[in-house]
C-alpha cells in the first residue's frame, strides 16, 4: 500500500491533467521501477481509479470506459524522499521568522510533490505550527509531500546556527548552555512527539567563535534515546564526525568536508550503522548558479526558480563576483571532498 501511495503522489501532477473529468486513468507503455528491489516492468499499465493506483503490470486489462495515456519511453518511479530539507526558512535568498506560515509551508510542499518528493524530513529549525501541519499532512487532507521533522534542534550561543545567515523565531531553536537545559529542551521536544532530534556541531568554516561543548551533546544524546528518539548531526569536520559517533549519534547529517575519511570513522558508523546524508547539495549552491550550466535554462528548473533569484542568476556582475569570492572556492573544495 505504501508503495501504491508513493506512485501515486509522483503522478499527482499528470492526473490533474489527465483525469479532472474521468474516474479511471491508465498509462499504458512506461517502464515502471516499483522501489521493492525487483526486476522493472516494461511496456507497463498503470490504473489509477479515483485518484488511487488500483493495479500495476504489463498485462493489466483495461477497465472500460478509462481514459488511456501512452507513457512510451518514460519511466516512472516510487516518490522520491528529502532525508535533509527545512522548511519556511527562506525565500529567494531572505531567512525570516515571518516565513513559517502555513501558507508558505503548503506552497512549497506542493512543489516537492510536484518535482516528484513525496516525503520530506524537516532536520529542525521548525515551529509549532508544524505538528499541525504533520498531522494534516500524514492524513492527506492537505496537498503536498509528507513531513517528518526534528521540531527545534539543538544550537549553541553565539555559534551554529548562525543568526546573521539563518533569522528565525525564538521558537524554533533551542541554545543550551548546560547539559541540564539541554536534556530539558530533548525533554519537551519528546513531549511534541517529533520525529528526530537535531544538533549543529559546526563553526561554518571557523566563521563562529564556538561549538556545542561535548558534554552538551551527549546530553541531548542520552536524554533522546532515553525518550526512543534518534539524533542527527549537521557536521563539517571529521574530528567533529568522529566525536558525536562516539557519543552515539545515530544520523550525521552532512558530509565530512576537511579531510578524507578515514578507517576509525568508518567503524564508527558500521558499528552503529549510522545513517549518512551527504546533503552536497548545499555546497554546490554557493556556486553553481553563477556557473550557469546548461540545466538552469531548462523548463524543470525554470519553472520552480524564485523570479527574484532568476533575476539575480542572470546578473553577469553578479556571476563574477560570485564565481571569484573566497566562499565560492571553498564550497567547491567542500563538494570535491563531500
Amino acid at each position: 500500500m505504501r508503495l501504491l501511495k508513493t506512485l501515486s503522489a509522483v503522478l499527482t501532477a499528470v492526473l490533474l491533467s489527465t483525469a479532472a473529468d474521468a474516474q479511471t486513468t491508465a498509462l499504458r507503455g512506461a517502464r515502471v521501477i516499483d522501489g521493492s528491489g525487483s526486476a522493472p516492468i516494461d511496456n507497463a499499465t498503470i490504473i489509477i481509479e479515483n485518484g488511487r493506483i488500483t493495479a500495476i503490470g504489463s498485462s493489466v486489462p483495461l477497465p472500460s470506459g478509462a481514459t488511456v495515456v501512452d507513457y512510451t519511453g518514460k519511466t516512472i518511479i516510487p516518490g522520491l524522499i528529502s532525508a535533509h530539507s527545512h522548511l519556511g526558512i527562506q525565500v529567494a535568498l531572505k531567512s525570516s521568522p515571518d516565513h513559517y506560515t502555513r501558507e508558505l509551508i503548503l506552497k512549497q510542499l506542493q512543489q516537492y510533490e510536484t518535482y516528484g518528493v513525496t516525503t520530506v524530513t524537516s532536520l529542525g529549525l521548525n515551529g509549532p505550527l508544524f505538528y499541525e501541519l504533520r498531522a494534516e499532512l500524514h492524513a492527506g487532507t492537505v496537498p503536498g509531500a509528507d513531513i517528518f521533522g526534528a521540531d527545534r534542534g539543538i544550537g549553541v550561543v553565539n555559534g551554529a546556527p548562525p543568526a546573521t545567515i539563518v533569522n528565525i523565531g525564538d521558537n524554533q531553536l533551542y541554545r543550551p548552555t548546560t547539559p541540564e537545559a539541554a536534556r530539558e529542551a530533548v525533554r519537551e521536544m519528546a513531549a511534541r512527539k517529533t520525529d528526530l532530534i537535531k544538533i549543529w556541531l559546526d563553526t561554518f568554516g571557523g566563521m563562529l567563535p564556538v561549538k556545542v561543548a561535548p558534554e552538551v551533546f551527549q546530553a541531548v544524546i542520552d536524554e533522546a534515546h532515553r525518550n526512543n528518539i534518534r539524533v542527527a548531526a549537521h557536521i563539517y569536520e571529521l574530528e567533529d564526525a568522529k566525536a558525536i559517533l562516539r557519543a552515539g549519534v545515530d544520523i550525521i547529517a552532512h558530509g565530512v568536508r576537511d579531510k578524507p575519511v578515514d578507517a576509525e570513522f568508518i567503524e564508527l558508523m558500521k558499528a552503529r550503522s549510522v545513517w549518512y546524508v551527504a546533503t552536497a547539495v548545499l555546497d554546490d549552491t554557493n556556486f553553481v548558479f553563477a556557473d550557469n550550466p546548461a540545466w538552469m535554462k531548462e523548463p524543470f528548473f525554470q519553472k520552480a526558480a524564485h523570479p527574484g533569484l532568476l533575476t539575480l542568476f542572470n546578473d553577469p556582475a553578479w556571476q563574477e563576483k560570485t564565481k571569484a569570492s573566497p566562499g565560492a572556492a571553498k564550497a567547491r573544495a567542500s563538494l570535491a571532498m563531500n
